[in-house]
């Protein structure tokens, strides 16, 4: 690259980041908690599937969709942790595109899992822009699951957000467990596939949820990724009931031919979170007027 090619590309950096800086003071104002609408985003989990995630927060960011809080489990809370943090979505972008599952997962020798998460923590790191609930520029919900007594544990308001991530993702038996603030947790999606609840709880008046269902019932598993996607649709039919009521709009990107490590589909399942926050925008715009 030349010196003015690349002075070129260095001045496109630049508006583009004045841009998004712009956007944000707009969406919201100067930080001290004030959010127009109180409307609240809760994205479930899905694993590779969640960059469907990034699809609907372009679409709300375009649109000047301002969110009192954002919640998620599983890879949900892994991109709503990124976004509260300030993340710009160009660079969700970036990296959605150069994901591997093995930059987050390891092999290990465990009575507890087959992986374990430990590289997910450097990945993290990297990926927010802050690492404390305190620090979030909107309110960051993230649920885990208790292994012993099963109920949803929302993590939020203070404290490192990194373990509570890792632990929303354990997924149970391909995961190690993590243990955090006395209690051995696993994938939040076990209490509460969608946290709309946790939106409630932290204050949001309405609430949208993005559900990654997998509505179509496959042939008989032959192999692991099969099992595990299998297990992803039972457990969405039963965890539902849990969480459907404290839910205003329900978002379903139609992602049923990807798998949970399609993580070579990215524009396909960025696509399909478009599409479904685009149909949605009309009620959406609709609470802000009122």
């Amino acid at each position: 690259m030349s010196d003015s090619e690349e002075q070129s590309a260095a001045r496109a950096r630049q508006t583009r980041q004045r841009g998004e800086a712009s956007l944000w003071r707009f969406l919201y104002g100067s930080g001290d908690g004030y959010r127009r609408g109180r409307i609240g985003l809760a994205l479930g989990g899905g694993f590779a599937r969640g960059i469907a995630h990034l699809g609907v927060l372009q679409v709300l960011e375009e649109n000047r969709i301002p969110l009192a809080c954002i919640t998620g489990v599983s890879s949900g809370a892994m991109m709503a942790a990124a976004y509260a943090s300030g993340t710009p979505l160009h660079r969700l972008d970036e990296l959605a595109r150069r994901m591997k599952f093995k930059d987050v997962a390891g092999w290990t020798i465990s009575k507890m899992g087959l992986m374990t998460s430990d590289r997910m923590d450097a990945f993290l790191r990297r990926l927010l822009a802050v690492h404390r609930f305190e620090d979030m520029r909107i309110p960051l919900g993230v649920v885990a699951c208790d292994l012993k007594t099963g109920e949803p544990v929302l993590f939020s308001q203070r404290g490192d957000a990194v373990p509570a991530v890792r632990a929303s993702c354990a997924y149970p038996g391909l995961f190690r467990p993590i243990a955090l603030d006395g209690r051995l947790l696993v994938d939040g999606g076990m209490a509460e596939d969608v946290p709309a609840p946790a939106a409630r709880k932290l204050g949001a008046a309405k609430v949208v949820a993005v559900s990654l269902e997998m509505d179509e019932v496959p042939d008989d598993p032959t192999n692991l990724a099969q099992v595990i996607n299998r297990c992803f649709q039972i457990l969405q039919a039963q965890t539902g009931p849990t969480w459907r009521p404290s839910a205003d709009l329900v978002l379903t990107p139609k992602i049923n031919s990807f798998g949970w490590d399609s993580f070579d589909q990215t524009e396909r399942l960025i696509e399909a979170g478009r599409r479904a926050a685009e149909a949605a925008l009309p009620e959406m715009k609709s609470w802000l007027a009122g």
